[in-house]
């Protein structure tokens, strides 16, 4: 049975009057929106500064955080508040008192793999997250070809962890949004795809019915 599947616009800059641009266009269309920022050491492009992003209220942002110690923007995020916070599996350190402190903070947790990580590796991260991110592109840069190959860690996490939210991030286009949609996705996060378009709201609505196309995948 074909899970429902969302489109989630996805945000990242290093410019703050980009930034509220790509955040007054995508909220006209959408309220789930994924946050991308870099700390600069963890992925070699860097974004605006945590301390320098925001979103309107009406929001249900997802922060993905690729930092390589987390733990020292902790208080940041737990004043940004976002509905859900997603670090990185290969981070420089120990995940489990982070994903405590905001789940008391009422945040969701999630964590995300890069391509070279193997689901089983981190299997007791899996177990406790609310949400697991399939990175298939080039971190900390928005347009890089998708590695479809990422696709077959889906049923392993899966496996794991039936209910979590399980989403894809990198590559997405019209060309493959599809096939995604149809891999046992909750989420398909899409950047310059929607970001960059020209009209970002008939992107988006594109790609909505898309997924929503019923018959042979190809």
């Amino acid at each position: 049975m074909l899970r429902t599947v969302s489109i989630v616009p996805a945000i990242l800059t290093d410019n703050k009057t980009d930034y509220r641009a790509q955040v007054e266009r995508i909220n006209a269309f959408t309220r789930r929106v994924q946050i991308d920022v870099t700390d600069g050491i963890f992925a070699p492009a860097s974004t605006l500064d945590v301390t320098n992003v925001w979103w309107p209220k009406n929001w249900d942002a997802d922060l993905h955080l690729m930092a390589a110690r987390p733990s020292e923007h902790l208080d940041t995020i737990l004043k940004l508040s976002p509905s859900l916070c997603i670090l990185h599996a290969e981070a420089d350190e120990d995940l489990m008192p982070i994903f405590a402190t905001l789940k008391n903070a009422g945040i969701k947790t999630g964590l995300a793999l890069l391509p070279s990580t193997f689901p089983g590796a981190v299997a007791d991260y899996i177990k406790e997250v609310d949400h697991v991110l399939i990175f298939a592109g080039q971190i900390g840069v928005q347009g890089s070809p998708a590695d479809m190959m990422q696709m077959e860690k889906i049923p392993l996490i899966r496996n794991m962890k039936p209910e979590v939210e399980i989403g894809w991030d990198g590559g997405v286009n019209m060309t493959n949004v599809r096939a995604l949609a149809h891999a046992d996705l909750d989420i398909i996060n899409v950047g310059s795809a929607i970001t960059k378009a020209e009209n970002p709201a008939v992107v988006f609505q594109e790609m909505v019915a898309e997924i929503d196309k019923n018959g042979v995948v190809l």
